[in-house]
C-alpha cells in the first residue's frame, strides 16, 4: 500500500470510527435519512413500519446495537420523530422476543 492509499485509509477510519459503522452520530443521520425518504408515506404507521423494517433488515445488529446504546447513552434527541418511533418499535419487539420479558411485564403492570 502506498502513502497515498494509507493516508486515505486513516482518513476514513477517523471519520467512520475504528468499528466500520461510524459513530454513532453519523447511525443517527443514517436513520434520520431513512426517515425522511419513507416520510413520503401518506400514513404515519406505515412511515414508521418502514423505517423500523428497513433497519431491521439491513442494518447488522451491531449498528442496531449501537444506536440503541447511543439512545440510552444520550437519549432520542438528535432522532427526528419518525425514526424515534421505529427504534422504540424494534426495542418493544426485541423486548417481547426474549423469554420472561412478557411475564415480568406482565406482572409489573398488575402491581
Amino acid at each position: 500500500m502506498n502513502n497515498d492509499a494509507a493516508a486515505g485509509k486513516d482518513a476514513a477510519v477517523a471519520e467512520h470510527g475504528s468499528e466500520g459503522h461510524g459513530t454513532s452520530e453519523h447511525l443517527v443521520k443514517m436513520a434520520n435519512d431513512i426517515g425522511h425518504f419513507f416520510g413520503a408515506e401518506p400514513e404515519r404507521e406505515d412511515a414508521v413500519a418502514g423505517i423500523a423494517n428497513h433497519i431491521a433488515k439491513f442494518w447488522t445488529k451491531r449498528m442496531r446495537d449501537k444506536l440503541t446504546a447511543h439512545i440510552k447513552h444520550s437519549g432520542d434527541a438528535g432522532l427526528d420523530d419518525l425514526p424515534r418511533e421505529a427504534m422504540r418499535r424494534l426495542a418493544a419487539q426485541q423486548a417481547a422476543a426474549q423469554p420472561g420479558t412478557v411475564q415480568a411485564a406482565a406482572k409489573q403492570a398488575a402491581h
